[in-house]
């Protein structure tokens, strides 16, 4: 399988000023992601940006920016799956041949390792029938199931609701939700405006590799972690 792995990071952030090339651990973030990917088995790796200083960290450590990511795809509204169609097309278009699927990368999620790639991988070339394979974590404490509406001020059980007032976390049945790391999409699917699919395989990954930075807090806290326990 032909399958490229996309590093979308645009200039612009409003929750953390210049936060794609911040400095993490004395490295910028997206070296994070930029160095375990390259180490991969994936086909290709690209940056797609339309920052001209993130075009040049990239490529400092070795990644192609083949191509500037148009305005209309580097704002707010923007939607990271028109960024992932258009890449796809225009390596198609560069490389002059076709890819199979692509892997999508976030930096904001800095610490999947090449063997969480890799681990992707063989899990769609194992599995034909999967449109797609996704990062998740475990949601441990924060289940659905103790969480509650707001109405009025009072608190209101949803439907879903745990069956026994406080019951034990380990009685419930497990629930995952996307960690952001990783997103492995057939090419039929993607371009049917889809990461998921119709059938999608999980891919679990630890809470500690699993950090999605949104805003400071989430930066100081993946600095904690990354120096205290991955370093």
């Amino acid at each position: 399988m032909k399958i490229l792995g996309i590093i979308p990071a645009r200039g612009g952030s409003k929750g953390v000023k210049g936060k794609n090339i911040k400095s993490l651990s004395g490295e910028p973030l997206i070296y994070y992601t930029i160095k375990e990917a390259l180490k991969s088995d994936l086909t290709s790796l690209i940056v797609s940006t339309d920052d001209e200083e993130i075009s040049k960290v990239a490529k400092s450590y070795g990644v192609e920016v083949p191509f500037k990511r148009p305005t209309d795809l580097s704002n707010d509204t923007a939607k990271s799956i028109d960024v992932a169609v258009h890449a796809l097309n225009e390596m198609e278009r560069i490389h002059g041949f076709n890819y199979d699927a692509i892997m999508l990368l976030q930096p904001t999620t800095p610490f999947r390792t090449y063997e969480d790639i890799n681990d992707c991988l063989n899990l769609m070339i194992n599995h034909p029938e999967a449109d797609s394979v996704i990062s998740v974590v475990d949601v441990k404490g924060h289940h659905p199931a103790r969480m509650k509406y707001l109405q009025d001020g009072w608190l209101i059980d949803p439907p879903f609701c745990e069956e026994i007032e406080n019951q034990n976390r380990q009685e419930l049945r497990p629930m995952f939700i996307r960690n952001g790391a990783i997103y492995l999409t057939r090419k039929i699917t993607l371009l049917k405006k889809s990461y998921k699919g119709e059938k999608c395989l999980a891919y679990e990954m630890p809470g500690e590799r699993s950090v999605n930075i949104d805003n400071m807090q989430d930066f100081e806290y993946a600095e904690w972690l990354h120096s205290k326990f991955l370093k």
